[in-house]
């Protein structure tokens, strides 16, 4: 065990660090538009990875498109200019956190429709089968029922 939990601890301090993906040439001389343009590549997706943000990704086109946002943010563009800009040109999916928008009210809205409609009708299902009187006792047997029920058992206990 001690040589187990050893190990575990020298993997532990052996593993690299997480780290951003963005490389040293990457970098803006200006740290208040490198700090917006890692905010914005924190909300963009990596079309390649799909579910890691730009920032994160190692892929080719991740480091592209970081370039571009540095690119726009360099020309002068805010934050929302960029993020149309992108949105424009890869569609709405390059954003990790869709819009709430006309076209996107489906998916905005279904998750909690879906869990209203369950939790209502969870409710409907549990009032029915008070109603129904569910939980009532049955009657209790009458003696040709017990007779029998006693014959059965017997029958059971012999072939046992």
């Amino acid at each position: 065990m001690r040589r187990m939990m050893a190990a575990f601890i020298a993997l532990m301090l052996l593993a690299p660090p997480a780290a951003h993906a963005v490389q040293p040439d990457e970098i803006m001389s200006d740290p208040a538009k490198e700090s917006r343009a890692r905010e914005l590549s924190r909300e963009l997706r990596c079309m390649v990875c799909q579910n890691q943000s730009i920032d994160d990704s190692d892929a080719p086109l991740a480091r592209d498109l970081r370039l571009l946002v540095r690119e726009r943010i360099a020309a002068g563009d805010s934050n929302s200019q960029v993020l149309d800009f992108l949105v424009a040109r890869y569609g709405e999916f390059v954003l990790l956190k869709p819009r709430f928008e006309r076209q996107n009210l489906l998916l905005w809205l279904l998750g909690p429709v879906l869990l209203i409609g369950g939790a209502l009708a969870l409710w409907l299902q549990i009032r029915r089968r008070a109603r129904s009187g569910a939980d009532v006792p049955a009657p209790p047997l009458t003696p040709e029922e017990e007779a029998r029920l006693a014959a059965l058992m017997s029958d059971d206990a012999k072939s046992s």
